[in-house]
């Protein structure tokens, strides 16, 4: 995620009276630490960018009058790459937290075949044998 260094970002739950660890439990602190996440849920402060990027809640913090051409930018280049790979990519991300190592290895020995059969895999590897730039298309099949 980017976000324009002028954001905030508040964990607000505390300021109505919701008994809430932010975002699903145990996810914050294992972000940020478990200091970090206490006080951002019981105390609401606010945080601006930079702190969330070094923290890790944010990908990068760009100027303000830059945030539109960095999200264009960002944008292109992700539609530009394998988007299956990138969704597989997520799938094992999103499992991560909750796997233990033996469930993920397997995860990703799955997803991995998934990947090597699609178009753009078989794509990928050609170019990078070619040395030219691959031009992926995101079909599964």
């Amino acid at each position: 995620m980017l976000a324009a260094r002028s954001a905030k970002f508040i964990q607000s739950f505390a300021k109505s009276a919701w008994c809430r660890i932010p975002a699903a439990p145990g996810f914050l602190p294992r972000l940020v630490g478990d200091a970090r996440a206490r006080a951002l849920a019981m105390l609401a402060d606010p945080i601006t960018a930079e702190p969330a990027e070094s923290w890790g809640l944010i990908w990068r913090a760009v100027d303000d009058d830059q945030l539109k051409a960095e999200a264009e930018k960002l944008t292109a280049h992700l539609a530009s790459q394998p988007t299956q790979g990138l969704a597989l990519i997520k799938q094992a991300f999103a499992q991560s937290a909750t796997n233990s190592l033996d469930a993920q290895l397997d995860l990703e020995r799955d997803l991995q075949r998934k990947a090597g059969a699609t178009p753009d895999y078989a794509e990928g590897v050609n170019a990078f044998i070619a040395k030219r730039p691959p031009k992926f298309t995101g079909r599964p099949k």
